[in-house]
C-alpha cells in the first residue's frame, strides 16, 4: 500500500491529519522530532498502520533517508516553527526550520519520485487585511519573520513546480484551534478559564477580528485538496470564512458558561501584550468549496462548544 508521509506528525495540527488519515484506511509515516517523536512512537504502537520517523527535516540526509526507505505517494508537510512569538525568539532557527527545511523535503520529493505536496501555510503571508474579508489573491506584505517564512516556502513550492514538476498545493489556514491547542491563546485560553471556573480577562483587541479555524475543519480541508485529482489553484484558504471579534467571542463563552468571568478591553490586540496583530478578518473560502468541496462545519459556537467538551472530559479524568 502507497504511503502518505506527514511532516510534523507529532504536532497539534499534524497529529490531528495522522488520525484523520488512519481512520480512512491510509498507510502512514510520521517524521518528526524532539519531544514529537515520543508522541509518534505511541501513536505507532496502537496502529500498525502508522510508521514513526525520528527525523528532523533542517537535516537533509535524514529526511532523504526516510523517503528512501517509505517512498511515499505524497506529502502533507506540516513541520514548521509556527506563530509570530516563536518567530521572533530565534529568527535563525525559524528559517531553518521552516525554509530549509522545507528544501529538504522538496529535494527528497524530486529525487524519490513523490509529486504531491500539500503544504500547510498562513494567512500570516498577507501582513494587515485590505478588507474585512478577503480572497487568495489578497497582496502579500507579511510584517513577522513567521508569514515571510510561509511565503518563501510558497513561491519555492511554485519554483519545484517549474523545474521539477512537483504538484504543490498551498493550504492558508488562520488561527486553527481546539482540543490539545498546545498554546495559551485566545480563544483556547477562555474556554479552558471558563471550564476551570477561573477569572480571565485579554487585556486588549475587544473590537479585533480574526477567523478562527476549527481543528476538525482544518483537517477536512487539508485532506479534501490531498484528494483533488487535479488543480487550478496553487492555494486555497481553508478557514471558517468569518471573523467574529474577541469581545463576540467572549460573550459565546459566558453563554456556553453562565457565570464565566471572561472579558476583553480596548485597544489593539497584542501577541502576550507585547507584538501588535496586524489587522485581520474573515478568508474567503469559496475557492476551496468549488475545487473540492471545503466546507467549514464548525462557526465559533460549534467550535467552542467541542473545545470545552473536550476540555471538561479531560478535567473529569
Amino acid at each position: 500500500m502507497s504511503k502518505i508521509l506527514v511532516t510534523g506528525a507529532g504536532g497539534f495540527l499534524g497529529g490531528a491529519v495522522v488520525r484523520a488519515l488512519l481512520e480512512r484506511g491510509d498507510a502512514v509515516v510520521g517524521l518528526d522530532c524532539g519531544p514529537n517523536a515520543a508522541v509518534m512512537k505511541t501513536m505507532s504502537m496502537s496502529n500498525s498502520g502508522f510508521d514513526a520517523a525520528d527525523a528532523d527535516i533542517s537535516d537533509a540526509e535524514a529526511v532523504d533517508s526516510v523517503f528512501a526507505e517509505h517512498r511515499p505517494r505524497a506529502v502533507i508537510h506540516c513541520a514548521a516553527v509556527v506563530g509570530v512569538l516563536n518567530s521572533l525568539a530565534s529568527p535563525a532557527r525559524l528559517f531553518r526550520v521552516n525554509v530549509e527545511g522545507s528544501v529538504n523535503v522538496l529535494e527528497a520529493m524530486a529525487r524519490h519520485a513523490c509529486t504531491r505536496m500539500i503544504h500547510i501555510s498562513s494567512e500570516e503571508i498577507y501582513g494587515a487585511f485590505r478588507a474585512p474579508r478577503i480572497d487568495e489573491t489578497h497582496h502579500q506584505a507579511p510584517l513577522y519573520a513567521y508569514g515571510v517564512s510561509k511565503a518563501t516556502v510558497e513561491h519555492l513550492c511554485r519554483s519545484y513546480r517549474t523545474t521539477h514538476g512537483l504538484d504543490c498545493i498551498n493550504i492558508r489556514t488562520s488561527w486553527v484551534y481546539g482540543p490539545g491547542f498546545p498554546r495559551d491563546r485566545v480563544p483556547l485560553n477562555m474556554i479552558r478559564a471558563a471550564a476551570e471556573g477561573r477569572v480571565l480577562h485579554v487585556t486588549s483587541g475587544a473590537d479585533e477580528r480574526i477567523d478562527h479555524t476549527y481543528l476538525d475543519d482544518a483537517v477536512a480541508g487539508t485532506l479534501g485538496a490531498l484528494d483533488c485529482a487535479e488543480h487550478a489553484f496553487d492555494a486555497y484558504h481553508i478557514a471558517s470564512d468569518s471573523a467574529p471579534s474577541l469581545a463576540e467571542i467572549a460573550a459565546v463563552v459566558r453563554d456556553l458558561v453562565p457565570g464565566a468571568k471572561i472579558t476583553v478591553g480596548f485597544g489593539p490586540y497584542k501577541h502576550s501584550d507585547e507584538i501588535a496583530m496586524p489587522a485581520k478578518g474573515a478568508l474567503n473560502c469559496s475557492r476551496a468549496h468549488v475545487a473540492f468541496g471545503y466546507q467549514p462545519k464548525f462557526d465559533i459556537r460549534a467550535g467552542l462548544a467541542a473545545t470545552l467538551e473536550a476540555h471538561r472530559a479531560q478535567l473529569a479524568n
